[in-house]
């Protein structure tokens, strides 16, 4: 757990409400989640599998997708087992220190996805722009470079986030309106001075998500330039399927996300609350669900993979 000031200013324990207004529905919500989430733990454990013992899915596009599965599997596992814990027993009592373990490892891993998606971009502008440099470019060592460049950042955006929330006074307030510990639903709950709380969330928000969506945009211009010069449709086609799978996963990503951020910071008073933290879980879980769908489906060599597995462990009746 974070070592923080949590004596001071803050309560021993708050009580997560899970989704407020959705009580009669908390059994087909939890059933739904619970069966996601089993899903996104199979699906990511079998590719990080499949990717760490075959050979021939050693290249850098499978490096960021394993770092992507492994991820996933993290940011899903960070709410869904207390959350279940509060559809299902209505245990939504959570210590002040786990409370803010948890605020900075669900912030961390989103910021990790971001950079993780981001460093994808880059990989399939490579593989599309500079297709005979791709191997000698991203080498072992760059791909561990940008995969500590994503570490850092992530932990240096985020640590300040629960410092900042465990300074804060509650005024005997502990009742957080969500079902995890979100930052602005924690700091929603504290009395006084929250502004920089808030403009740091906002900051922090618009410049890791801009910045990466920047990124992403002009990768995939440069990409759309050279795949309209290629000089045959069916390469045109060819490199248009690798991007495919990349494209739905940033969709999968952001969009839940995006919304979520527009509706907490200006939609209050027309997005009912529930909704707002329905599409939170949904941020968090659903992509960590579809991303090994999308990847098994799309990628040829995952898909080999997996049915050559599956018919070596074949056995005959």
């Amino acid at each position: 757990m974070l070592l923080l000031n949590t004596s001071s200013h803050m309560p021993s324990f708050f009580f997560l409400t899970g989704i407020p207004g959705l009580e009669d529905l908390s059994i087909l919500t939890s059933i739904s989640f619970c069966l996601l989430y089993i899903l996104a733990v199979l699906g990511n454990s079998s590719m990080s599998y499949i990717i760490w013992t075959e050979k021939t899915l050693q290249g850098p596009m499978y490096f960021f997708l394993a770092m992507l599965a492994l991820n996933d599997l993290a940011f899903s596992s960070s709410t869904l087992p207390k959350m279940l814990k509060i559809f299902w027993w209505n245990d939504g009592l959570i210590e002040a220190s786990a409370c803010l373990t948890q605020m900075f490892f669900v912030h961390f891993l989103a910021v990790m996805e971001s950079g993780i998606l981001t460093a994808m971009a880059y990989d399939r502008y490579i593989a599309i722009c500079s297709p005979l440099r791709y191997t000698s470019i991203l080498t072992f060592v760059v791909l561990e470079k940008i995969a500590a460049a994503i570490l850092v950042r992530a932990f240096v955006t985020i640590f300040p986030i629960p410092v900042l929330v465990s300074r804060l006074h509650y005024c005997g307030g502990d009742v957080v309106l969500h079902s995890y510990c979100d930052h602005m639903a924690v700091v929603n709950v504290a009395c006084g001075d929250t502004r920089v709380n808030s403009i740091y969330g906002l900051a922090l928000s618009l410049s890791v998500t801009g910045f990466d969506l920047l990124f992403i945009g002009l990768s995939y211009t440069m990409i759309l330039g050279a795949i309209v010069r290629l000089p045959s449709r069916t390469a045109r086609h060819k490199a248009i399927g690798t991007c495919t799978s990349h494209i739905c996963v940033i969709m999968a990503a952001y969009l839940p996300g995006i919304f979520t951020f527009v509706s907490y910071r200006f939609g209050q008073k027309t997005i009912p609350h529930n909704v707002h933290i329905f599409l939170a879980n949904i941020y968090i879980l659903f992509p960590a669900f579809l991303n090994p769908i999308i990847y098994g489906v799309k990628t040829k060599q995952i898909r080999d993979c997996v049915l050559k597995k599956l018919q070596v462990n074949q056995r005959p009746i």
